[in-house]
């Protein structure tokens, strides 16, 4: 009995979850939602038996997601990160539109307040932090950056002049100009001398590059060796692009300044849960404790709803933006 041999163009063609990642790339996805969007596919893929996602529908992905509600106990966001991947798979990759979800059982739980530290608390905080670490801790809480907006700076986001740090392609690609504090400018400006001198001596030997954005890249590879494009906080060696391959001093991983805060968190002796997101939480809530306006709290901040900054308004020291008892 022969085999028959598969056609050229079926050989050729790759397997489905590298189809996923060839588009996912040509359509621009950012790399932490590639890696997202593949691990929810496989698991997806692996919880229905190894099935082939042509055979299944929205029976399935109710499933699956169902499964992820009441076994798994996710938040509404995880399942609704899971069901966006789905949703990409069918409609996207294998072109297989969806109709309605019978029976799905969507996550709903209340917000939870954010946590907040006292100013003394931040001051406690920051004093357990050393190094570029320090300045990192200075600037998520006096400019009320997020982590990768903090490790995702340029030099030449950075205006002492005005003040200000323009922060690029942030949370829903939106770019936004928030504050550069005054106390953390000459530190800053020291910094930036070290970690240019550092640069200079990689270009005097052929290195000196830098990630660049796919379409800068592009239009002007020279600049991935340009001083305004470096890292702020560049990492302490080389390493290869997970993408393209290129050897390039990517910037301090996410992982080192979060360590870091956790550690300085355990010395300081406050029991509550902080993080490198607590410094925003903190800087949204003592600007408005300060009177500030909740609107220019919300371009600070970057939401696109002032509801969303309004979620501060709970946690201050006295409720209502400082409204006075009546009985006081």
């Amino acid at each position: 009995m022969t085999k028959s041999v598969p056609d050229k163009s079926e050989m050729a063609k790759p397997k489905l979850l590298e189809q996923c990642k060839i588009i996912l790339r040509t359509r621009h996805y950012a790399l932490r939602t590639e890696k997202a969007y593949l691990d929810w596919m496989r698991r997806f893929i692996v919880f229905h038996g190894k099935r082939h996602p042509r055979e299944m529908g929205e029976s399935e992905i109710a499933a699956f997601l169902n499964h992820l509600a009441n076994d798994g106990q996710v938040s509404s966001s995880t399942q609704n990160q899971a069901l966006s991947a789905l949703l990409f798979l069918f409609n996207i990759v294998l072109e297989k539109p969806l109709g309605a979800f019978e029976g799905l059982q969507r996550v709903r739980r209340p917000p939870k307040l954010p946590t907040v530290l006292s100013k003394p608390e931040v001051k406690s905080v920051l004093g357990g932090l050393s190094g570029q670490y320090r300045l990192m801790g200075d600037l998520l809480y006096g400019s009320g950056l997020r982590l990768l907006e903090c490790l995702r700076l340029r030099v030449k986001d950075i205006d002492f002049y005005q003040h200000q740090i323009t922060l690029r392609d942030g949370k829903g690609g939106k770019d936004r100009v928030t504050m550069l504090p005054t106390l953390v400018i000459p530190e800053l400006q020291t910094h930036l001398q070290t970690v240019k001198a550092v640069h200079e001596r990689e270009l005097a030997v052929g290195c000196g590059t830098v990630w660049l954005p796919e379409a800068y890249a592009r239009k002007n590879p020279a600049a991935a060796r340009q001083w305004a494009w470096q890292w702020v906080f560049p990492a302490e060696r080389r390493s290869l692009d997970p993408v393209t391959g290129e050897s390039h001093r990517h910037h301090v991983g996410e992982k080192n300044l979060q360590n870091a805060v956790k550690s300085a968190v355990v010395r300081s002796g406050i029991t509550k849960a902080a993080s490198c997101h607590t410094f925003r939480h903190s800087f949204a809530t003592h600007l408005l404790e300060a009177g500030y306006d909740i609107r220019t709290v919300q371009e600070l901040l970057g939401h696109s709803d002032v509801s969303t900054t309004m979620i501060y308004t709970h946690v201050l020291n006295k409720p209502g933006l400082a409204v006075r008892s009546p009985l006081d």
